[in-house]
């Protein structure tokens, strides 16, 4: 890869073993072992050794959360998930711009989330990075986008198939593309995900 073509950061901050990884010959080929690693760890068929595995390269996964087979994950050093939370089958979870997710939140099969893009107006392609936050009991339905930037309040629902373009209102319920809102999800929840803990 040319210099001219190297992606670029537009906002200067990064973690350290992002700054390791960064375009290079030996750093291209680092960042690519640790993306075969990841992957591979997705298909290991027991929850308790995938949670250890991304545990080891810095993921902070909180007491009985669950990731199930088949995530693709990027920078977990800089992923946080809280307690009792459920992670669907062929999730993607994109850590490069810091994606912090709550307690008891569910994101069901096939739900992506993106810190990082790039610059549909840059003449240079050029990237860009925006934190994603995941209230408490938030509910993600099958094949839901949610893009860099977005914050979804406590309790919010985004229906199946819904691009998340902007800030979702606690307890409120969205579907579309974009999302937009419509309706509202009943407040008081109480349940706990821990207890659908997943022995594969």
């Amino acid at each position: 890869m040319s210099n001219q073509h190297a992606v670029r950061e537009t906002d200067g901050r990064l973690g350290s073993l992002d700054a390791a990884l960064q375009p290079g010959p030996i750093r291209r080929w680092l960042s690519g072992i640790l993306f075969l690693v990841l992957r591979l760890a997705g298909y290991i068929p027991s929850n308790h050794l995938r949670l250890l595995a991304y545990r080891m390269v810095g993921m902070r996964i909180g007491r009985g959360s669950h990731i199930y087979m088949g995530a693709e994950i990027r920078s977990p050093h800089l992923i946080r998930i809280g307690t009792g939370s459920s992670i669907g089958h062929r999730a993607i979870l994109d850590g490069r711009g810091s994606l912090a997710i709550g307690s008891n939140v569910n994101l069901s099969t096939g739900v992506w989330v993106w810190t990082m893009d790039h610059d549909p107006r840059s003449p240079t392609f050029d990237s860009r990075k925006a934190a994603v936050v995941i209230g408490d009991f938030v509910w993600l339905s099958c094949r839901v986008v949610v893009l860099p930037g977005v914050t979804i309040g406590e309790g919010a629902v985004a229906a199946a198939g819904a691009v998340v373009t902007r800030d979702v209102s606690p307890y409120t319920i969205v579907g579309g593309v974009p999302a937009i809102p419509i309706g509202e999800r009943p407040r008081g929840l109480r349940y706990e995900l821990s207890e659908y803990t997943p022995l594969i």
